[in-house]
């Protein structure tokens, strides 16, 4: 299953790291990565394929939830065809 995976928050170190090991932790694999940081905004996308029978979307959104409350930042994960409809409208 393809996601989008959006983080944005107050930059520190440590953003792309732990973000990039909850999903690993979940079986999920990066396929693409863009990130940015503007004064000292960070903000990141991430296309995700995720592996259903390792962990599911749910389980994966409750861990990048804990993984953003630890860092202070904002972590949003849509399903890909979610995403994309949102902008079509």
């Amino acid at each position: 299953m393809k996601c989008v995976v959006s983080v944005l928050g107050k930059d520190r170190s440590g953003i792309v790291a732990a973000v990039a090991t909850a999903l690993a932790e979940c079986g999920a694999n990066i396929d693409d990565i863009s990130q940015t940081i503007l004064d000292d905004i960070f903000s990141m996308t991430m296309l995700t394929t995720l592996d259903p029978d390792m962990a599911g979307f749910n389980a994966v959104q409750e861990k990048l939830d804990a993984v953003g409350s630890d860092l202070g930042v904002q972590i949003i994960i849509q399903r890909e065809d979610v995403f994309q409809m949102m902008y079509k409208i």
